[in-house]
């Protein structure tokens, strides 16, 4: 079925680069491994890749900067974050800065594999709203190409943005809990995963400002509401 995903691997431990690139490409993955941030750079902009993974600290640039440079030019692109630091604000940190997610250091390559495997199966996921583009105030949104679009000026949602996004407006003017979001989006209602959706709330609503009629209401103590007019 088509071909194999790519995925760019992002890592200075070479020990555990060879062990985790082996056992992805055992599991069928095409797989690019860069061992600093400016190295891994240059490989995005002379390939294309279906998901990123990126270590937080790499020499020359670290995974943060790496991070936001690769967004300033691919919105969509899902960026998985492995960390050894273990306080919430560095993770915090990374999905404020486009990442999707994050795994923290010692992991196993199940877990690893778990994650890639949501990702690049959510690609193929289509809402209960209409696939096909629709108008949110004066935005037109695209759920298939991760995309909204005011006036002339389109901008790429990342997946879990997207993925986001489209289970607010499915829900448009109905309270949301906080744990009904997390096991839709997430996959998890765990309170692990809830700064994750704050995050992701808060990168919406500065994408969606230039329309001031839409709003992303937070209710205290429960969840989130979507608002239009």
């Amino acid at each position: 079925m088509g071909n194999k995903p790519k995925l760019l691997y992002v890592e200075d431990d070479l020990a555990l680069s060879f062990v985790t690139r082996d056992n992805l490409e055992i599991r069928g993955y095409r797989v690019d491994h860069a061992g600093d941030g400016i190295s891994a750079l240059e490989m995005m902009q002379n390939s294309e890749y279906d998901l990123c993974i990126l270590d937080v600290m790499l020499p020359k640039m670290d995974g943060f900067t790496l991070a936001a440079r690769i967004r300033a030019v691919n919105q969509g692109i899902p960026i998985l974050f492995l960390t050894a630091r273990s306080t919430g604000e560095d993770r915090i940190t990374g999905l404020t800065l486009g990442g999707d997610d994050y795994i923290t250091k010692p992991f196993s390559m199940e877990e690893l594999v778990l994650k890639i495997e949501v990702f690049l199966k959510r690609k193929n996921i289509v809402p209960a709203t209409d696939p096909l583009p629709l108008r949110l105030g004066e935005f037109t949104y695209d759920y298939k190409n991760q995309q909204l679009s005011y006036g002339e000026k389109p901008r790429f949602l990342t997946q879990k943005e997207n993925e986001l996004l489209a289970f607010l407006i499915e829900n448009k003017g109905r309270i949301l809990k906080r744990e009904e979001i997390l096991r839709k989006v997430w996959g998890n209602d765990d309170i692990y995963f809830s700064r994750s959706l704050d995050v992701f709330v808060s990168r919406l609503r500065k994408v969606l400002k230039p329309d001031p009629k839409i709003v992303i209401e937070t209710i205290h103590n429960t969840g989130y509401r979507l608002k239009t007019g």
